[in-house]
């Protein structure tokens, strides 16, 4: 593997110390997605806001219901709840 410059580390590490700030941002877009989508498409932003989740580290349990719920309302609640918690 070839080295890595000053530069290139530099982005990595702030990569890796704003990825809650930059999930969070995705999100909400997801969210707003969500409203919009419908049928196969709504499934596939489901399905990303999911991951999402997962990487956020939300509990499966309640992520799962928020997905099985297909309300993006619940889904724009926790946003904000997460949100708080950083603020």
């Amino acid at each position: 593997m070839a080295e890595r410059t000053k530069y290139q580390e530099k982005i990595i590490k702030n990569y890796y110390r704003n990825q809650d700030a930059i999930l969070l941002q995705k999100l909400g877009e997801q969210v707003t997605d969500l409203y919009l989508a419908e049928g196969k498409a709504r499934q596939r932003k489901w399905a990303q806001a999911a991951a999402s989740l997962d990487k956020l580290k939300v509990p499966a349990a309640r992520a799962q219901r928020i997905v099985e719920s297909d309300n993006p309302a619940l889904l724009a609640k926790l946003l904000e709840e997460l949100l708080a918690k950083t603020s």
